[in-house]
Parts: C-alpha cells; sequence; structure tokens
C-alpha cells in the first residue's frame, strides 16, 4: 500500500468516526440546548444513560474524552458524570482473531514465538486498548497492553467534536472559559497514543519512586513493546475495592501508599499521574500476608496520562498553601499568578479562594481525619464546585489555565480513592514529609536527572 492509499484509508476512517461521534453526541447536545432554549424539562438521568451506551459502542479515544469531562466538577450535570464514569471498566473487548491480527502487525507474523504463552482474551479492557496476561520465554508473568487500530484517526475525529461540545458549553454557560481545558486534554490524550512515551514514563515512574518501598512500578520489556504495543511485568495484586470493608489501620496503610504514589513524584519531581482511576491500581501484600498492615502497598499500573510540570508551578502549590496556612493575601495571589490565572480583582480571588481551601482543607488542618466527612466518593467536590461556578457566574468569566486542568483533576480523584477507602490520617503531616525539603532548583536538578534516566529530554 502507498502514502496516498494509506492517508485515503486514514481519511476515509476519520470520516466515518466523524460520522458516528457526531451523530451520538450530536443528539445528546441537541436535546441539552433545546430544553435550554424552549424551557422544557430534560430526562438527564435517561439521556445520560443514552450517551454512555453509545460512547461504549464507539470504543477509543471519546471514551477518554468523556471520563476527563466526567470528573472535572461541575463541568457537566452529575447525571452525566455518573454515567460516563463507569466507562472505563465496561469497555466491551476485542476477540481473539482481532488480536492476532494486531499483535502481526507490531510483532511480525512470529510474535507467538516470542512468547511462551499468550492469551488472546482480554485481562482488562479500557477506551484505547485492552491488557493481555502472557509469558516471557524466561517464564516471567506479562501484562501486554495493545492498542486498537486506527486510533489515530479515531483520536482526531472524536477531538474535533469535543471542541464542539466545549463551544456549545460556553454559549450556554459562559462561566468557565473552557478553551484551554480543551487544549489541555488534547494534548494528553494524543499522548496516550505513544506507548513508547508511555514506556519512558514508566522508567519514569521507577526512578522518582526507587526509595518509596509501599509503591511497586513495572519493568518495561522493550524487546515485546512498540509504539502501539507496551509489555511490562505483570504485578499480582487484587483490586483495591476489595479492601473497602478490611479493618481500618489496613485501608490506613493503602491511603498512605496512594498519597505518596501521587505526591511524592510531584513535590521532588514536578510530575503527576493524572489519571487517579481506581483501575489503575492493585494492592500487593509483600510475602503473600495480606494480614498484616505492613505487608500491603499500591501496584501502579497505567503511565499513559502523565504530567511534568516546571519547577514554577510546584512553588505555586507550595506558595498557596503556605499562603492559606498564615492567611497571607499576596502570597496566594502570587500562586494564582504562577498557574496562570489572570485579571485576578478581589472578588476573583475570593472565589478562587473557596476552591482552594476545600482542596487544601485536610492538609492544613493538623489531625487525624477522614479526606471530606460524610460526603460521597461520587460527590466529592461537587458542592464546592457548584458554589464556585455560582459566583463565576456572577463575577467570571475566568479562564482556566490549561496546566491546572489535570493537577485539579487528579486532587479530586485522589481525593475520591480516600473515601472509598474510608481512610482516616493526618494528612496535614504527610504533606509536610513531603514538602519538607522543598526547593525549586532542587526540583530542577532532580527532574532534569529523572528526565534524562527515562529518557524524557524534554518537558511535556
Amino acid at each position: 500500500m502507498n502514502d496516498r492509499d494509506r492517508e485515503a484509508n486514514r481519511f476515509t476512517a476519520r470520516a466515518a468516526r466523524y460520522a458516528r461521534v457526531g451523530a451520538n453526541v450530536g443528539g445528546i447536545a441537541a436535546k441539552v440546548v433545546g430544553s435550554r432554549m424552549l424551557g422544557v424539562s430534560l430526562d438527564r438521568e435517561r439521556n445520560a444513560a443514552d450517551l454512555t451506551r453509545a460512547l461504549g459502542g464507539l470504543k477509543g479515544p471519546i471514551m477518554k474524552v468523556a471520563q476527563l469531562m466526567a470528573t472535572v466538577p461541575d463541568l457537566l450535570p452529575p447525571e452525566y458524570a455518573t454515567e460516563l464514569q463507569r466507562l472505563q471498566s465496561e469497555a466491551p473487548p476485542m476477540g481473539a482473531a482481532f488480536v492476532k491480527r494486531r499483535m502481526m502487525a507490531e510483532l511480525g507474523a512470529d510474535w507467538a514465538g516470542k512468547f511462551r504463552s499468550f492469551d488472546l482474551r482480554p485481562a482488562a479492557a479500557a477506551s484505547l486498548g485492552q491488557v493481555h496476561r502472557a509469558t516471557a520465554k524466561d517464564g516471567s508473568a506479562l501484562a501486554c497492553k495493545l492498542q486498537y487500530p486506527d486510533m489515530q484517526s479515531a483520536v482526531e475525529a472524536d477531538l474535533a467534536q469535543l471542541e464542539i461540545l466545549f463551544a456549545i458549553h460556553r454559549r450556554m454557560d459562559p462561566a468557565i472559559d473552557t478553551r484551554e481545558i480543551a487544549k489541555e486534554i488534547g494534548a494528553r490524550v494524543r499522548e496516550e497514543l505513544d506507548y513508547r512515551r508511555e514506556a519512558r514514563h514508566v522508567a519514569l515512574y521507577r526512578a522518582m519512586l526507587a526509595d518509596v518501598p509501599e509503591v511497586r512500578v513495572p519493568n518495561v520489556w522493550p524487546e515485546l513493546s512498540t509504539g502501539r504495543l507496551l509489555t511490562l511485568d505483570w504485578l499480582e495484586g487484587r483490586k483495591l475495592l476489595a479492601f473497602k470493608s478490611a479493618p481500618l489501620d489496613m485501608r490506613n496503610r493503602l491511603a498512605v501508599a496512594m498519597f505518596k504514589a501521587w505526591w511524592h513524584p510531584f513535590s521532588h519531581f514536578g510530575v503527576i499521574h493524572g489519571d487517579p482511576h481506581l483501575g489503575n491500581y492493585t494492592v500487593f501484600a509483600e510475602g503473600g500476608e495480606p494480614e498484616r498492615p505492613e505487608a500491603l502497598g499500591i501496584n501502579l499500573l497505567d503511565y499513559g496520562c502523565i504530567r511534568i510540570f516546571p519547577a514554577s508551578f510546584v512553588e505555586g502549590v507550595v506558595d498557596l498553601y503556605r499562603g492559606l496556612q498564615t492567611d497571607d493575601r499576596d502570597r496566594i495571589v502570587s500562586a494564582y499568578e504562577t498557574w496562570g490565572f489572570r485579571a485576578l480583582g478581589n472578588d476573583l480571588i475570593d472565589t478562587l479562594n473557596i476552591w482552594a481551601r476545600f482542596i487544601y482543607g485536610p492538609l492544613l488542618d493538623d489531625r487525624v481525619r477522614t479526606i471530606a466527612d460524610g460526603v460521597s466518593p461520587a460527590e466529592y467536590g461537587r458542592r464546592e464546585a457548584f458554589r464556585v461556578h455560582r459566583a463565576l457566574k456572577e463575577k467570571g468569566p475566568v479562564t482556566v489555565p490549561r496546566e491546572f486542568v489535570f493537577m485539579d483533576r487528579a486532587a479530586i480523584g485522589l481525593g475520591a480513592v480516600f473515601l472509598h477507602l474510608g481512610a482516616e490520617l493526618n494528612f496535614h503531616r504527610l504533606f509536610e514529609a513531603e514538602i519538607e525539603e522543598f526547593s525549586r532548583r532542587v526540583i530542577d536538578d532532580r527532574q532534569s536527572a529523572a528526565l534524562v534516566k527515562a529518557g524524557l529530554r524534554a518537558h511535556s
């Protein structure tokens, strides 16, 4: 097949994707717009379920986009957010014949001979690909993450539809300018297509978490990996929610491991894991002794959605924490400006502080507590987001800086995990321990060394 034929095929795939996604998303959008314009009551629960079924059938990046949108508080009505968050765990798997063709395309006609065994049935299926268990020639247990075909065409088609959805959102509800949010989601989803990049992210996390025994990071098998196939160690573990009713000391141990898995890379290297979805973690038991809390830890499984920040952004996070701690308004404003917020009048600062005090509240409170008393994981952050949204309608609009998007989303996702576990910890002392040695220069030096070691020479 020549380049012209390949480009024609990509165009055909993209055009078909536009038609299918546009029909499904457009139908829901039309109902929402029509209800707003005509004052007609809308059955949001039914339409949310319809949209979930439509997107789940399409597979691919539109599901990833939907999941991302669902975790940005108050960006979607709660009925839509709840439904869309179900997509990842319910993606229908691809069949054995499809898997054989895809593996042949990635590793050649003799692909099966490169493994001792390979299970054609997926162990997990998600938005951009599915995971298969395999055994290496030396007997090592492997996890092979295989990307679905035509994902590049699907990404571009789906992101174009995302622009339409955000444009409708801005027309109907202009309190938050979503243009930077759309850019950030687009950049991260495009990055997730590159499994070589994800392999380097795995190496980055192995370097950053080398001294954190509560968190395990797999090895990459480069000879069994390509740009669309990523082969890692299989890390044996149980689902996090299997420990939801475990004794409190066990749940607290897992929450501490989660806290370190997220905050240690950020506070020491300026890197965050932007997708704290429950499916991205499992629980290991050292020596196979799950009854001992000190034997428990977290397997970190997915490295597609990684955000690397300049040291100045980390400095802004610490400055906002210290500013709220001492009620230093100048330091608070400086932190917001460091993050990229502009035109900060007093009203807008007060509005942003509603959200900041919610996010930082557990970190400022020097006592043992839950992350949010009496709040369900699904509702975490939504009450505060509503208050901010209402205030912005009066004082806004505000443009949310793109670097802030995944930081905010990940913090909410991490808080929801703590709620699922019912953890009771002194989050203040955990956070203080992580930022104790904070220095912008040290962050720069550590980050540079880690990026070089991982083969990532430039920031994301």
